[in-house]
């Protein structure tokens, strides 16, 4: 099966798409970070963290420090100052930094001379980055076989009532993405709210799992909620097992209007088109995604 690269603004359920991706097999080529989630130092740290406590081997590549042409909004206000809701635990801090500035270049190095002949993209956070790839480099967005993303919402937002927050972060690269023509699928806010999980669904795993896991629980049990959306680990499903999934083709319109509509994306189904968006499950995802987690307690430390 042919690698897959990573970008990704690193929280808990960044990490789980990686995990996920482990479990089915999927060899991930590079991680390159954005900002998003949290500042671009503390996501770069939460990455290197990771590596160090699930041994992962894939390069780490820093990139977009800010969207394309706003501010950066984090979205600590939710997720806290690190990005990662947990219940006590933290990732440890790293003893090595990542290449400072070289997301873009080192990506567009693997789809050019390293990718193989069907290279793909997951992006779990906002496409800041893959739209200044596409920038410089235009004819790669006819190398990519598929860049699958979540992010945006056809139905209500969470960042807003109106828009998701991959696609709040930075709407002006998600314009500039669907611009470009490319093979596009995306597995949105309304699709992930599909699939949840609750405090009787968690899974026999670590020590530090498990906390990551409680506490990424906990942002929806603390609003009132019994169960929480799992968001990222079903992209990462999408690229690993894709008749997981069922995608039909869209036109996706996103906001970029300096107002409350901004980032919100504006979805109409049609009969062709390369941009799809995730529409029907398989049964049990959302067992599957956890299974990864338990896994990780099985095979122990690596």
């Amino acid at each position: 099966m042919t690698a897959i690269w990573v970008d990704t603004d690193f929280g808990f359920d960044d990490l789980w798409a990686l995990l996920v991706l482990r479990y089915l097999g999927r060899n991930v080529a590079g991680v390159s970070l954005v900002a998003g989630n949290a500042p671009l130092a503390q996501v770069t740290a939460n990455a290197l963290g990771a590596k160090t406590s699930y041994g992962f081997d894939w390069p780490v590549w820093q990139g977009a420090a800010k969207p394309l042409k706003r501010p950066l909004e984090t979205a600590e206000r939710i997720l806290g100052p690190t990005g990662i809701r947990t219940r006590g635990m933290v990732l440890p801090k790293p003893d090595t930094n990542a290449p400072s500035e070289g997301a873009v270049q080192a990506l567009a190095n693997w789809l050019s001379d390293g990718a193989g002949a069907e290279p793909e993209v997951l992006a779990l956070g906002p496409l800041t980055n893959i739209a200044l790839l596409l920038q410089q480099s235009p004819e790669l967005a006819d190398r990519i076989t598929r860049l699958i993303w979540m992010g945006g919402s056809a139905g209500r937002g969470n960042h807003t009532p109106l828009a998701e927050y991959n696609a709040f972060a930075d709407a002006d690269a998600l314009a500039y993405v669907l611009s470009t023509g490319i093979r596009f699928d995306i597995v949105d806010l309304s699709f992930c709210r599909k699939v949840t999980f609750g405090p009787k669904d968690m899974p026999l795993t670590d020590q530090l799992t498990g906390d990551l896991l409680g506490g990424y629980l906990d942002i929806a049990l603390e609003r009132g909620r019994s169960a929480m959306a799992i968001y990222d680990p079903l992209a990462a499903l999408a690229a690993a097992q894709p008749d997981c999934i069922g995608f039909s083709p869209c036109a996706v319109e996103v906001s970029t209007k300096s107002d409350e509509s901004y980032g919100a994306t504006n979805v109409s189904h049609v009969a062709a088109s390369k941009v799809r968006l995730a529409t029907t499950a398989g049964t049990d995802l959302a067992r599957l995604c956890l299974s990864a987690l338990k896994r990780e307690a099985m095979d122990g430390p690596r």
